[in-house]
């Protein structure tokens, strides 16, 4: 196979890469909390070694991928359940499953035990990382202050939710529903954000950072780059074809 076919084919597999991830933040445009996410690309250079070659051949390498970071919009709703974070900080979660995780989405609501809940299931841990109670008669009446310290008048101070620095967090691992995990789901070493670097907001929702028209435009950017890959590999292939069936004339 010449060069150029594999060239176009690392070109396309690259952009099949990217396309689904694009794919991946468009699906989750609505998705509170979501941090969209980046692929990295770089060029691998072949040098030629073969008798009179002196041309080098540059190939397309998937590098991985990266996370956006940047801050959502938060949006008011009301709900007094809702929290939104403004700055750095991360909320830590137990799934379903047993999972530590941590992610972004305050869509909060109480489960019939009164456990503070995501919409997925997750129980919301507090700073010391056990799960947060609140009593079902106060349905959902409580207060939430900008340290997250959750109380309610006349019971005094409930709990206090967990907002936690995530060091490292290019290396953590998607989950699912705007969570991520130490790599190789290993116990991390979160530390707990100071007051002043992450606001926690009541009757709010932070917003995905995706911006639908930006990845819809870069969608399309990818699926030209596909298809001028494809392209080409089937014009190295038409002339192979056209080569092999002059050759066949000539000796017969």
């Amino acid at each position: 196979m010449d060069n150029s076919v594999y060239v176009s084919l690392s070109l396309a597999s690259a952009m099949q890469r990217a396309m689904d991830v694009t794919a991946n933040n468009i699906a989750n445009a609505d998705t509170a909390g979501f941090k969209g996410e980046r692929v990295v690309f770089d060029s691998y250079l072949h040098q030629d070694a073969g008798a009179g070659g002196s041309d080098d051949t540059s190939f397309v390498v998937d590098r991985g991928s990266y996370l956006d970071e940047r801050q959502g919009a938060v949006t008011q709703t009301g709900n007094r359940l809702d929290v939104a974070l403004q700055g750095p900080g991360w909320f830590s979660y137990q799934t379903p499953e047993g999972q530590k995780a941590y992610g972004r989405d305050g869509r909060f609501s109480l489960d019939p035990q009164g456990n503070l809940v995501t919409l997925s299931g997750a129980r919301v841990l507090d700073a010391g990382g056990g799960a947060i109670a609140v009593p079902p008669d106060l349905g959902g009446n409580v207060t939430i202050s900008k340290d997250g310290t959750i109380s309610a008048e006349g019971r005094g101070v409930i709990a206090q939710l967990g907002v936690f620095e995530l060091r490292d967090l290019q290396s953590y691992e998607r989950i699912g529903n705007g969570m991520f995990v130490p790599p190789g789901n290993q116990p991390g070493q979160p530390q707990p954000i100071p007051d002043l670097n992450t606001e926690v907001v009541q009757g709010a929702i932070e917003a995905s950072n995706v911006q639908p028209v930006v990845e819809m435009t870069r969608m399309m950017s990818i699926q030209q780059a596909y298809e001028r890959a494809v392209k080409l590999m089937g014009g190295e292939n038409d002339l192979r074809r056209d080569a092999l069936r002059r050759l066949g004339q000539t000796t017969g």
